[in-house]
């Protein structure tokens, strides 16, 4: 079976965007702790790949996710083709130097774990990153398409999610790889709080109001102005009916507001490419204060994405074509 390559460049919702969120902040905090102890925070390259069971899972793979990207080899000793992968994925570990941590997990012993994954067969490879989990591939796989995945793996991880890494050192002592720890509180961790626990409630008001809070004493905090937009979006689509909003769409293309309404279906829906497109298209159909309009929720809506998602970023150059 061929390699299943991952489709993240144009995927996303907003559970993972905020993990990104979260997990840069928790690697740039970690990188100045480092700094400020003097420590580098180095593995020895044996290290780099682990066994996990379902009691560490946690701490070994979800925690490390927010400081690399941990790829999870499933195997058993019975499958003849995880003989042959998990070598080449051990190796392949150990030559990217730090770009990604190998967990391998013996399905025959974690049968929870490869239910909670639905894997249906063996080799299956999966990666965490930011907590989130992404399908890489199933079944055997020539070295060219591995290389080809976890190229675009470690890619994504450091330009969408902020993750650089490990150092590796030759001369570290093995068994010394530091563990995830909690990231230091912030001033602003118990309105943050607040506002998770309302939109755990679908609060979206409450939520909508802690972040606001936050933006008042630090208007350029990143957390709340990524937590403020996505809250802003759920609360103006919580009580559409999305059948008719696109009706009304579809019937009048010039309609600005039904456009908008589409748009942010599309977005909450993860169609992010569909969204801006819907909104560039508008913003180049009209002129004066829908013009404005239009263009102010599209901007709007890259809060919601963030500012280096490819999909703003080709967006950003469709809005510049259409505005001159």
């Amino acid at each position: 079976m061929q390699p299943r390559n991952m489709s993240m460049s144009g995927v996303v919702d907003l559970a993972a965007v905020k993990a990104a969120q979260e997990a840069k902040a928790k690697a740039e905090q970690a990188r100045a702790e480092a700094a400020r102890t003097g420590g580098t925070g180095a593995v020895s390259p044996a290290d780099l790949v682990i066994d996990v069971d379902e009691a560490g899972f946690d701490r070994d793979v979800l925690q490390r996710s927010t400081e690399v990207p941990v790829v999870i080899d499933f195997w058993a000793e019975w499958c003849e083709p995880c003989k042959q992968l998990s070598p080449v994925l051990e190796r392949l570990a150990v030559e990217y130097n730090g770009r990604f941590l190998l967990a391998k997990i013996d399905v025959d012993a974690n049968q929870m774990l490869m239910q909670q994954f639905g894997i249906q067969g063996i080799p299956a490879v999966f990666a965490v990153v930011a907590g989130q989990a992404l399908p890489l591939f199933q079944g055997a796989a020539g070295e060219a398409q591995i290389r080809q995945t976890l190229d675009q793996l470690v890619q994504v991880a450091e330009q969408r999610f902020g993750l650089t890494g490990l150092t590796v050192d030759p001369d570290a002592e093995p068994g010394g790889a530091p563990a995830a720890g909690e990231a230091p509180a912030g001033p602003y961790d118990s309105l943050l709080e607040a506002a998770a626990r309302a939109l755990d409630g679908n609060d979206l008001d409450g939520a909508v109001q802690a972040y606001k809070n936050v933006l008042a004493e630090d208007p350029a905090h990143p957390e709340a102005t990524l937590g403020l937009a996505q809250a802003e979006l759920l609360r103006r689509v919580r009580d559409m009916d999305p059948q008719q909003v696109r009706t009304d769409a579809a019937r009048d293309p010039g309609d600005v507001q039904a456009q908008i309404a589409a748009a942010d279906l599309d977005l909450a829906g993860g169609h992010v490419e569909d969204a801006f497109g819907r909104l560039v298209d508008t913003v180049a159909r009209t002129a004066g204060d829908d013009r404005e309009t239009a263009r102010v929720r599209l901007l709007e809506l890259f809060d919601v994405v963030g500012a280096d998602h490819p999909a703003v970023v080709t967006a950003r150059r469709a809005l510049a074509r259409a505005l001159f």
